[in-house]
This record gives C-alpha cells, structure tokens and sequence, in this order.
C-alpha cells in the first residue's frame, strides 16, 4: 500500500458520503479532472455535471436513503498513473458489509482522476 494512493482511496469514498452538496461538487472537482470520465456497469458519465448527478444519486439511495456508508479498503496500490482500491459499502451500526466493488483509477500528471472504472463485485 502506498501512502498516497490509500489517500485517494479515502477522499474517494468520503465523497459518496458526503451529505453537504456544496462540499461534494467541491470534492468531486478536486478529485476528478473537468473531463474526468467513471464507468459502471452499462453506465457512463463524463465530465462535472454528469459526476455530481452520479455521486448525488448514490449518496441519496444509499447513505441518505438507507444509512450505509462507503470505505475504502486499505488495499490501494498505485502503479505509474494508475490506481486501484476495493471499497466496502457497511451498515455503520453493526459494521456489516452490504457491497463490494474494486476502483481503477488513471490519474493526471496532478494526480487527478482521469478515468474511473467501478466494478460492483457483490
């Protein structure tokens, strides 16, 4: 694990918890670049507006809607501009995990997100 790709993991996954607008649009701005593209499933969004209508969805059916929360393992790896980490979807009370999913990651020369790839393992 290094250090500043457990970093990205965690600011990651704290912006799909994030119930302040304001601050998610923020966050997502500073983690993805003004193109930045995120893929899952048969889903593909790019660019800013189309992030903060993804993130805000899932922040609204998952965390405002039914109580979970997001985390990144502390499993993520970087390799030259690539970036990869699982994350837990969790039952903050009992700590049971509901979901599983692994993040691929190309970065910018900055660091910042260029593609996403989300796979939803269970």
């Amino acid at each position: 694990m290094t250090l500043q790709a457990q970093e990205l993991a965690d600011r990651y996954a704290a912006a799909w918890n994030q119930p302040d607008a304001t601050i998610r649009a923020a966050e997502i701005r500073a983690l993805w670049t003004e193109n930045g593209e995120h893929y899952v499933k048969e889903r593909e969004v790019r660019g800013y507006e189309q992030l903060y209508v993804r993130v805000a969805g899932s922040y609204e059916k998952n965390v405002l809607g039914n109580g979970f929360r997001f985390r990144a393992a502390r499993d993520a790896r970087k390799l030259r501009d690539v970036v990869t980490f699982h994350w837990e979807m969790i039952r903050p009370q009992t700590g049971e995990v509901l979901a599983t999913g692994l993040e691929v990651l190309r970065l910018d020369a900055d660091g910042k997100i260029l593609v996403d790839y989300q796979f939803i393992v269970g």
